[in-house]
């Protein structure tokens, strides 16, 4: 009987530390910048979806996977939008998501955290650091970092005399936490 008990615990007590970063999205914010004629542009980005255990405590075991809807890409712009999704940039066709796949994470200071995550678009992935801040208040947590991106590593777009390369990428992240 001892042992049944001792077991039953044990099983309870796995399920408290396991649940216990575990986070659901509840709103969620993507945008993108680049510098095209020399002039900033940009859009946004919807249809996040996202499986987030994240615990300040325990980094080792955190991890966050998420989906991003390549389809919702939206600049103002209805021709743009159309250029974009077309095989000579996102391929939204073919391509559909993008994903971000965490590899580890770091705290730097206070609230500030540094992940590094396989980033895959277009069938092409890059490690990449992303840092973000991370604060909890009550049952709520909120994810802000922003990712710098080459374009042309994962064959957005060609080589282009008149548009930047690089890529600003914000993502801010409301989630409920368990």
């Amino acid at each position: 009987m001892k042992k049944i008990v001792a077991f039953l615990s044990l099983l309870i007590f796995a399920n408290c530390v396991i649940a216990q970063g575990n986070h659901t999205v509840t709103k969620s914010t993507i945008t993108f910048q680049i510098k095209n004629l020399g002039i900033n542009t940009g859009g946004t980005f919807s249809g996040l979806q996202a499986s987030i255990q994240f615990d300040p405590a325990n980094l080792g075991t955190s991890k966050i996977d998420a989906t991003l809807d390549a389809t919702s890409v939206n600049t103002d712009n209805d021709m743009r939008d159309d250029h974009l999704k077309s095989d000579s940039y996102f391929d939204v066709t073919k391509y559909p998501k993008i994903t971000l796949k965490s590899v580890s994470f770091k705290h730097k200071s206070g609230n500030n955290y540094v992940g590094q995550f396989n980033v895959t678009i277009k069938d092409k992935t890059q490690l990449l650091d992303l840092p973000f801040t991370y604060t909890k208040t009550d049952n709520m947590a909120s994810f802000k970092g922003t990712l710098k991106l080459q374009r042309t590593d994962f064959g957005i777009g060609g080589k282009s005399m008149v548009m930047s390369n690089d890529v600003a990428v914000s993502i801010e992240v409301l989630a409920k936490t368990s």
